[in-house]
């Protein structure tokens, strides 16, 4: 079975990249969920401020792999017989790529997917998730406190990198093309 990890800032396309995979049968980890669960596990609203606080808690108190630590063991849960690959999606920092390079060795293929910043903006603009930033002062803060957690090295790790910056349709395209040869 293939590990497949999305890296990139957020907005950039890892979750449409995602997205495409489950039409194509691929089970899909979304580190998000495992972080948005704590943040309801403490009773707090999901707010872009409580999900990057409880974030960098669980990465100070645990270690910067604490996320992808709890992704590897809903990995290893998943009888191999039923798919041949799993993607993850939102890898944040390095030292998720090197737990999950540790965990999975050459079976996991990471997938760097990059967009202009102010793109991004637009796009979180537009979808507006409850843990989206709400304007440009968070959006840039957003940014540099994933960049904090390795995030540039983490991309820098990737066996492949994808662009978006185009349009949802060129980019879906990519993606299947990419995911259709792994």
């Amino acid at each position: 079975m293939k590990i497949v990890g999305f890296v990139g800032m957020p907005t950039s396309g890892k979750t449409e990249a995602a997205k495409v995979a489950q039409c194509r049968g691929i089970p899909v980890i979304k580190m998000g969920d495992i972080v948005r669960a704590e943040v309801k596990a403490r009773g707090l609203d999901i707010t872009e401020e409580n999900v990057g606080k409880v974030a960098d808690e669980l990465r100070k108190t645990e270690g910067m792999d604490a996320v992808a630590n709890q992704c590897i063991s809903l990995i290893s849960e998943t009888p191999s017989s039923s798919c041949d690959a799993v993607v993850i999606d939102g890898i944040r920092g390095i030292a998720e790529v090197r737990a999950y390079r540790k965990a999975f060795g050459n079976r996991f293929i990471l997938i760097a997917i990059e967009a202009s910043q102010k793109l991004r903006f637009n796009r979180a603009m537009a979808r507006k998730r409850e843990d989206d930033a709400s304007d440009w002062e968070s959006f840039k803060q957003k940014d540099e406190r994933e960049l904090r957690w390795g995030l540039t090295e983490a991309m820098d790790m990737a066996d492949i990198s994808l662009d978006n910056n185009g349009t949802l349709e060129e980019f879906k395209k990519q993606a299947k093309s990419i995911l259709g040869g792994i």
